[in-house]
């Protein structure tokens, strides 16, 4: 008999995991490329993540999507890294090699830079980056490497963002720079690019802004959100209001799925069936 009735399995692991649309993308492709695969949604407190990841292992799951809060905490109970994930510092992808092995890789940033490549290239722009978390570190490492000329680290925790500033001086040829925020944030006339990598704006609060001034957003900024469900917040609606070109987080969401996939299965996934997918749910409320 050459069927078989054992599915390949991924997934995600995050806390809170109930807003994550990107089940609905993924099991999307499988479809759409006859894939016998699942990917299974899982919300996984941080205490438990290492059973969660040992229970992957032992299930033979073909890899799994680490979202908040998990992306470094992950790191303790893998076997080893990928490049960008040394040096980046996190992992949203994990790999089960043949041998054995689970691999940490970061597919955000690439996801990042393929979207942000759709309205602007990073070379010699100067980019303002609000938080230093996993996604943050991802996408100035990304940018850093595609020619970005100065990155401004503006975070609340002073070491964190040290940390991330320290990281792209030091491995990357961007300058870079920390400002703390503990007060309303001004952007500096001249700023290229603006991008949230904060949650601020995820559910349950929707409408949660950050702590800018809404009119140093400017003509000729391009002010982009990491956040992909809702992918229409307050901080986009404040730029496109003052004429700035913007990019939702939909873009960075689908693009670093379509690598995901990618090493899960071999298969080079349609991002347009993707994107057709989440721009459903969303337009339907069900992803809300």
């Amino acid at each position: 008999m050459d069927r078989s009735f054992l599915s390949l399995l991924t997934g995600s692991f995050s806390s809170p995991a109930a807003d994550n649309p990107t089940v609905a993308m993924i099991e999307a492709a499988y479809r759409h490329h006859g894939l016998d695969a699942r990917y299974i949604n899982c919300e996984v407190p941080p205490e438990l993540l290492g059973d969660a990841v040992s229970g992957a292992r032992a299930m033979g799951w073909a890899g799994f999507n680490l979202s908040i809060p998990h992306k470094v905490a992950v790191i303790a109970h893998l076997d080893r890294l990928g490049d960008s994930a040394e040096i980046i510092g996190a992992v949203n992808c994990v790999v089960h090699r043949p041998r054995g092995e689970l691999v940490g890789e970061n597919t955000d940033g690439q996801g990042f830079l393929s979207a942000l490549r759709t309205v602007v290239d990073p070379a010699g722009k100067t980019i303002v980056l609000f938080g230093a978390g996993g996604a943050a570190r991802a996408i100035a490492v990304e940018t850093a490497l595609a020619g970005a000329a100065s990155i401004t680290v503006v975070n609340r925790d002073r070491s964190r963002g040290e940390e991330l500033a320290q990281l792209i001086d030091e491995r990357t040829p961007a300058a870079a720079q920390l400002v703390t925020w503990d007060r309303r944030y001004t952007v500096p006339p001249g700023t290229d690019i603006v991008v949230n990598a904060t949650s601020i704006g995820l559910p349950p609060d929707v409408d949660g802004r950050l702590n800018v001034d809404p009119d140093s957003l400017l003509p000729g900024m391009v002010v982009a959100d990491v956040i992909p469900n809702p992918p229409n917040t307050a901080l986009l609606r404040d730029a496109r209001e003052r004429g700035c070109t913007t990019l939702d987080g939909l873009g960075m969401l689908i693009n670093q799925g379509v690598i995901s996939v990618r090493h899960w299965t071999g298969v080079d996934p349609d991002a347009t069936v993707m994107r057709d997918t989440l721009e459903e749910l969303f337009q339907s409320g069900t992803a809300l």
